[in-house]
């Protein structure tokens, strides 16, 4: 792929605060850096918050001081890369996922979502060195952060973006080393990041996935999406019969639970995808709930179930989705992409909010 000359000038969506104002405005194409690559974004794909973000809506989100832009997720190519990088080439294609880890070499790199949000102490020095994000026509990124997309060219950049939507339940089901042949519940199943995880689980080698959520429409079209392997369950929110119907459905009982559960206001379904787990099952907590669980205590102890909170995924993930894609294990085109042009941000974000479950919007500049 040939790289355009890079000018020198861009169009970008300027934010100077959350909650404040939002313009789109021309400014000079930044230069480029030792570690870091510019690349000219192909297709952004859109967070389903992102008209809560910008208005100041999400109180635990920490955007950088002073004017930046948003915008994480995206698919682009290298205009030029800068000293101390070595791998990376102009005219190559790249996938971004938002997380940006510290390279240093100690105990507990420090972790940012580029465009996003950074998590306090060092992190906020890392979002400082890196506040924008890929809400514009060229984007300055560490080069750690970027995965090459070599082989490809032949697909069109806002259908590989469904990449970075699978890529969130990756690193789930990695940290919860979810085995060939395993019985899966997934929890949130009809949300954007819990319906990937359904396909996900399958092209991961799942030999059953329970589907689970409280839309039971929805729940229809992923099992009929996903074949008779994915057997959708609608929560009733009571606890002890939910988790009855989910170990129904596991033919006995599921060995990981995977909780994608999106902003709840009860532990409720989390608790029953919990008391669905064989012994020596594992619960991956991905998700939004929005009050403390309520942990059983024996019972996690006399039966060995092992809680694991993830967030994200590690670094390089993007590369094993893609090969899982290659080999036609996972089908990317199940995200369905609705493109925007770059300078219609505002109702792009309106569409996002309401988007269904297997559709993703695709910021095009």
């Amino acid at each position: 792929m040939i790289m355009p000359d890079v000018p020198t000038t861009m169009k970008a969506w300027r934010l100077d605060r959350l909650g404040g104002r939002l313009s789109y405005d021309e400014g000079p194409v930044p230069d480029v850096r030792p570690g870091s690559v510019l690349v000219k974004v192909e297709a952004s794909a859109l967070m389903t918050y992102m008209k809560a973000y910008i208005e100041g809506g999400l109180p635990s989100y920490h955007a950088p001081d002073g004017c930046f832009t948003p915008g994480g997720n995206c698919v682009g190519i290298v205009g030029k890369v800068g000293k101390d990088v070595w791998h990376l080439r102009p005219g190559q294609r790249v996938l971004l996922s938002s997380l940006f880890q510290a390279t240093e070499n100690v105990p507990d790199p420090a972790r940012i979502l580029i465009g996003v949000t950074s998590f306090g102490g060092v992190s906020e020095t890392m979002q400082a060195d890196w506040p924008n994000g890929t809400l514009a026509e060229y984007a300055l990124l560490p080069a750690s952060a970027v995965v090459p997309a070599d082989g490809w060219d032949d697909v069109a950049p806002m259908r590989l973006a469904a990449a970075t939507r699978f890529v969130v339940p990756y690193g789930g089901f990695v940290r919860g080393r979810l085995a060939a042949g395993e019985t899966v519940i997934v929890n949130g199943a009809t949300g954007a990041y819990g319906s990937a995880a359904v396909l996900l689980a399958l092209a991961m080698g799942a030999g059953r996935v329970v589907a689970a959520g409280r839309n039971a429409d929805k729940l229809a079209a992923l099992a009929e999406r996903g074949g008779r392997a994915v057997v959708p369950i609608a929560l009733s929110g009571d606890i002890k019969a939910d988790a009855e119907a989910l170990r129904t459905a596991a033919e006995g009982s599921a060995d990981l639970a995977f909780d994608m559960i999106g902003g709840a206001q009860d532990p409720n379904s989390t608790l029953a995808a919990l008391h669905a787990l064989r012994s020596e099952g594992r619960l991956v907590l991905m998700g939004s709930l929005m009050v403390d669980l309520p942990v059983p205590y024996l019972q996690v102890m006399i039966r060995s179930i092992k809680l694991i909170g993830n967030f994200m995924h590690r670094p390089g993930a993007l590369r094993n989705v893609l090969a899982l894609a290659r080999a036609g294990h996972l089908d990317l085109s199940a995200i369905k992409p609705k493109p925007f042009p770059l300078a219609d941000l505002l109702p792009a974000m309106e569409a996002a909010a309401t988007a269904g479950s297997f559709e993703q919007i695709v910021m095009c500049p």
